[in-house]
């Protein structure tokens, strides 16, 4: 199939933004929300990406640098979201934790991250299947079914995704709308731009998909039909008795002052200029809109890569490597600044105020509550000894000092102001069950006791829908606003000699220790993805920014 010329939005474009690792998405359901008409046949309404890339590779910029469409894709998360093994991992703990759920798990774990074989067998009155199309393989002989779940979120399923109902509750947790009453070469792909009826006629002919000009699919909107999700809390039998806002990156954007300022694919699709979006009689565009979808998800790109041969990986290696370079790069300059203000030395006690700027459109960290960002401070001595040291890594994923990562149980509280080593601030998402225990599975949570990720320009914690609400401390720290926190160290240095050096840095996982541990269950999916993250623990996390400043 050849896609739309010119593609601005894919289903979830943060992904697990992104990207990020995602386990299970909505609220299960006992049964399809639609029963069919008619059975359509495996592979109606979808095409694998293979059949656009023939004329939608091959591209270059101004420059001569390749932004090839489907290159870019295949190595995202989108392209990879049923080959992430932090998702398979969730799925089998969520399946053990609620065995009379299981089939209705992966019915709604499979709605984002194996869209297009999910989307056909809902509308055929079946559940979707998740570990049926397990391992992930393109090899010769696999059902239509399996190829279209391997394709992940892929070019068929955004670009046919429809304006009906975008924007609502009802479009959330994967509940967008693909016109079923369509016949093959006469169903729509919807693209930003105009195609004419000779390049119309050659894409029909080649693909069975007609292009066709729609406002919506530069929306925000689109995106916000995978990137918003809600889970039901199951209690004894598999009986929902509560629900949870597991992501709303959308919701927490909506919120914000950037819907009169930029949509999500503004920042996440990097924008070329005066390009040709087709290979084949392609003609150059205002914009081209590239199908990298940078976020925050730089660690699954490098496990994937490391272990592509156990994943099915398709993407090449150094088109992984590009991704995870690419997703650090826009961590580095477009999530945060820092900076350490009103820093002093009294009688052996030094004072400083480290402020964070959110520079993103939603929460930092945002979407999957396994991510999350703490400061590192350390003050150093006129010798270069470190006289205090608060958040600092440990090779093994875990953040000293913080409470959580020693114990389960725990959770390290919102601060305004941090006096000891034993003290961390993180910024993150914390869910407790029914009794009030902290808890990292997403069926067990039932509400946020803490939620003090670090709010966008122009978030108003006073007036937030519970859905984005502030949670814990940090809802009654003046300090914690929209666009940013401040955070006062004392240090007791004693009889050390100055000057002394402040330094500060944002760090950030995708995956925190506890949400990658919480995971282990005797299953191989669980044992794989563990094994995974400890080998390459070291790297889990990125700075997203520093300061420093000297005290004399």
């Amino acid at each position: 199939m050849q896609i739309v010329p010119v593609t601005l939005a894919l289903a979830a474009v943060l992904a697990l933004l992104v990207g990020g690792p995602s386990t299970p998405q909505s609220a299960p359901e006992r049964q399809p929300r639609a029963q069919p008409a008619r059975t359509l046949p495996p592979g109606s309404l979808f095409a694998t990406a293979d059949q656009c890339m023939a004329c939608h590779n091959n591209l270059a910029s101004p420059s001569g640098r390749d932004i090839s469409i489907g290159y870019e894709w295949r190595s995202s998360m989108m392209a990879n979201a049923a080959r992430d093994p932090y998702w398979h991992a969730g799925v089998r703990r969520e399946v053990l934790d609620h065995p009379e759920a299981a089939d209705a798990i992966q019915h709604e774990c499979s709605a984002c991250h194996m869209p297009m074989m999910r989307y056909e067998a809902k509308v055929n009155g079946q559940m979707g299947q998740v570990f049926a199309h397990l391992p992930v393989t393109t090899a010769a002989g696999q059902s239509t079914p399996s190829l279209l779940a391997a394709d992940g979120v892929s070019c068929a399923v955004c670009h046919q995704i429809g304006k009906e109902k975008l924007g609502t509750k009802d479009s959330f947790a994967a509940g967008f709308v693909v016109d079923t009453s369509l016949a093959p070469g006469l169903r729509r792909v919807f693209g930003p731009y105009l195609v004419d009826n000779g390049r119309a006629r050659v894409m029909r002919s080649a693909s069975t998909f007609s292009p066709t000009e729609a406002a919506h699919i530069q929306s925000s909107e689109v995106c916000a039909t995978c990137h918003t999700l809600f889970t039901h809390t199951l209690g004894p039998g598999g009986k929902a008795i509560g629900e949870l806002p597991e992501q709303v990156p959308y919701l927490e954007w909506r919120h914000s002052a950037y819907p009169k300022e930029k949509s999500c694919q503004a920042c996440h699709m990097p924008v070329e200029e005066g390009v040709a979006i087709s290979s084949v009689l392609g003609q150059p565009r205002p914009h081209l809109a590239r199908h990298e979808f940078r976020g925050g998800n730089f660690f699954m790109p490098m496990m994937l890569n490391r272990y592509r041969n156990e994943l099915g990986v398709t993407a090449l290696s150094q088109e992984l490597d590009a991704t995870a370079r690419h997703a650090i790069e826009t961590l580095e300059t477009e999530s945060a600044r820092l900076s350490v203000d009103r820093a002093g030395l009294r009688d052996g006690t030094l004072t400083a105020v480290v402020a964070i700027e959110n520079l993103a459109g939603h929460k930092l960290p945002t979407a999957y509550p396994s991510r999350r960002a703490w400061l590192h401070v350390t003050v150093r001595d006129g010798n270069g000894r470190a006289v205090f040291e608060s958040g600092a890594s440990s090779p093994d994923g875990s953040i000293s000092g913080n409470d959580n990562d020693a114990d389960a149980s725990r959770f390290e509280p919102h601060y305004a102001e941090i006096r000891s080593a034993g003290q961390v601030q993180v910024y993150e998402s914390v869910m407790v069950d029914q009794q009030g225990a902290v808890t990292t599975g997403l069926l067990h949570g039932i509400r946020y006791v803490k939620d003090n990720r670090i709010l966008p320009r122009g978030f108003d914690k006073t007036t937030a829908e519970k859905d984005v609400a502030v949670q814990g401390d940090a809802a009654a720290d003046p300090d914690f606003v929209g666009g940013g926190d401040r955070v006062r160290y004392v240090v007791d240095v004693g009889r050390a000699e100055g000057p002394f050096q402040v330094q500060a840095e944002l760090r950030y996982q995708s995956i925190g220790y506890r949400w990658a541990k919480n995971v282990q269950r005797d299953a191989p999916e669980s044992t794989r993805f563990v094994r995974y993250y400890d080998s390459m623990a070291s790297a889990s996390s990125a700075t997203l920014a520093k300061a420093a400043v000297t005290v004399r």
